[in-house]
């Protein structure tokens, strides 16, 4: 595995590496796949590598992306590598209806980051387009990203919720994503729609996530609450591998399955550990609560692969962009809230 991660660019082309279970996903795949709410913080280099999986299996078949892109080059750039980009506004009835039919869709919209003050809109996104986009693809498979926020605060000395778990969601925002849950499962269940629900925690790449946030802490010299002391994270080109490989395993009733890390991650141990490579004292304020927002990722693993890069070498690559500068997108996770207000 490589020392450090050099630039932007090498950054793009490592989260968006299929792994061999991708490419002979996409092998097996048949048609186009509509990637929903691509212009978020994973959905480019899910859309990437989809193409290079398909590119690499011999299959051709189109790949469109689909968002507002309401600031930046992200379309063009998009469509610089053979990506289709097509701008909607997925909550307007015609501009939905408007959009390519396809036998895959991948779900990716959602409100999290100022859900509070926007309920309603948060809600809208959340819990009503899903029955709008089940309505426009009644005929596709669906894979649906969904949160481990649904199962709420669980003790750690449980090693996380499996998908058999009840939900005990806390706040709009995790509520609202429960609802998207069942909504699509509703649709999934009446109309027969193969789907797969997708509940991630936490997606990390050098630019944003849960030990992104830490690491900056500690190299600002600010103090690290410790009251949510515990989280799960995975590298984004493992979620996103995995997100693909759950085509193969779509079905009515939908699949359920969490996608995470296989470690509990301390936030004192990482944030101790960022600052050795850092020279830098980490400073915490707070004690850890015995419960965490987690997840148990194991029948994710063996669904769908395991992951190929571990907590450790996420926090060496980590510490090292940030010690250079290197850029950030400035949306920092908010993972220490333990009333589910985002």
């Amino acid at each position: 595995m490589i020392d450090r991660i050099e630039s932007v660019e090498q950054l793009e082309e490592m989260i968006s590496e299929p792994t061999d279970g991708v490419v002979e996903t996409m092998r097996r795949l048949e048609g186009d796949i509509v990637i929903l709410g691509v212009g978020g913080k994973m959905g480019p280099s899910l859309a990437r590598m989809a193409k290079r999986a398909s590119d690499s299996a011999g299959a051709k078949r189109r790949i469109i992306g689909v968002d507002l892109f309401p600031s930046g080059d992200q379309d063009e750039r998009l469509r610089a590598l053979d990506i289709e980009a097509i701008k909607c506004d997925l909550l307007d009835p015609d501009q939905l209806a408007g959009l390519p039919d396809a036998p895959n869709v991948i779900f990716m919209v959602g409100m999290k980051f100022g859900a509070t003050g926007q309920e309603a809109l948060t809600w809208a996104m959340n819990a009503f387009l899903p029955g709008l986009v089940a309505r426009k693809y009644p005929k596709s498979r669906i894979v649906v990203f969904s949160t481990g926020n649904i199962y709420g605060l669980t003790p750690v000395s449980r090693g996380g919720p499996v998908e058999s778990d009840p939900p005990n969601p806390v706040g709009e925002y995790a509520i609202s994503a429960l609802g998207r849950e069942r909504v699509f499962e509703h649709f999934s269940r009446t109309l027969g729609i193969p789907t797969a629900t997708i509940r991630l925690n936490y997606s990390i790449e050098m630019r944003y996530g849960v030990l992104v946030d830490i690491a900056r802490s500690v190299f600002a010299g600010d103090s690290i609450d410790l009251t949510m002391g515990y989280a799960n994270v995975i590298w984004q080109a493992d979620a996103n591998a995995m997100v693909l490989r759950s085509f193969d395993h779509v079905s009515s009733p939908p699949l359920v399955v969490n996608v995470a890390g296989p470690e509990i991650v301390s936030i004192r141990r990482v944030a101790e550990q960022f600052g050795e490579l850092m020279g830098k004292k980490a400073s915490f304020t707070g004690t850890e609560s015995q419960d965490a927002l987690l997840s148990n990722g194991r029948l994710g693993y063996r669904l769908l692969g395991d992951p190929r890069v571990g907590v450790d070498e996420m926090v060496r690559w980590i510490a090292d962009w940030v010690m250079r500068g290197g850029e950030s997108l400035g949306k920092p996770t908010h993972f220490e809230s333990r009333d589910g207000k985002f």
